[in-house]
């Protein structure tokens, strides 16, 4: 049976993953709005460099930072545009607020942007209806939306649950995200059944540089059925930030990462 055109968001959503297995290794870097500088300005380049090299999908910067970045990055690695932010010097850090839009993420080339909404902060409501907002936006530019949502706020305590995993991910993708960024929630078995309540994919946050072997966590991940990783400070606080990403892409498009059953209405068929 012939396959259907694919459409505009279809085709971005194709280049997200460049070895059209349907899995992802995104590196955000959005972090120096957030917690400050990721490097120094000169070394920024060669970061960059090392993340294209070292195989990843795709790197997650604010529109101001993209467009300091040799366009050549971009023919083997996908561009993100993230649309929202707040800093840790702040009076709420949780509090995230749109910087940007479709529009000019569109016109700087790139192939999807990204929301970061917390559930459970005090500004909850703002930021779903900012990210309602945004889905649609993508809808009338054809981009796709990577959702970053969290369980987070000053009644969430203690440690994430799978089900409030579960939870988010369906919030984002009610609301029209394509690709939903999530924290990852134990033992391997609970965060399956996390994963397979999300109508669409679940990419694992890579967390802080805390020690933790970054390739054990990717089997993990995978493990459960998430389509990939978004790991940014395991990347840019390591000495070999290209050999992070080399062994990262390998373990996500390798054996380890071979595709799960579950259903998306974006990602399966497309890539």
């Amino acid at each position: 049976m012939a396959r259907a055109p694919l459409t505009g968001r279809a085709l971005r959503l194709a280049r997200l993953s460049g070895h059209g297995d349907g899995r992802l290794l995104l590196v955000p870097l959005d972090h120096s709005v957030s917690d400050g500088p990721v490097t120094t300005a000169a070394g920024f380049g060669g970061l960059i460099r090392d993340i294209v090299d070292g195989g990843a999908d795709g790197i997650v910067v604010h529109k101001g930072r993209a467009r300091l970045i040799d366009p050549e990055m971009f023919t083997t690695c996908s561009l993100v545009v993230h649309l929202s932010a707040s800093t840790a010097l702040g009076p709420d850090s949780n509090a995230k607020v749109l910087v940007g839009d479709v529009e000019e993420a569109v016109r700087l080339g790139a192939d999807a942007v990204s929301v970061h909404v917390n559930i459970g902060a005090d500004t909850e409501p703002a930021q779903l209806m900012d990210l309602g907002t945004v889905a649609a936006a993508c809808d009338r530019w054809s981009v796709p939306l990577l959702a970053m949502v969290y369980p987070r706020g000053p009644r969430l305590t203690g440690t994430v649950s799978p089900e409030q995993v579960a939870h988010v991910a369906n919030v984002a993708a009610d609301l029209g995200a394509d690709v939903v960024k999530t924290v990852f929630a134990g033992p391997v078995e609970r965060m399956a059944e996390a994963v397979a309540a999300s109508p669409v994919p679940i990419l694992v946050a890579g967390g802080a540089a805390d020690g933790q072997n970054p390739a054990d966590f990717a089997r993990t991940a995978l493990a459960a059925g998430c389509r990939g990783l978004a790991v940014g400070r395991r990347v840019f606080s390591s000495r070999t930030p290209g050999r992070v990403v080399r062994e990262l892409a390998d373990i996500v498009h390798g054996p380890a990462g071979t595709p799960d059953s579950l259903p998306s209405r974006h990602m399966a068929g497309v890539m």
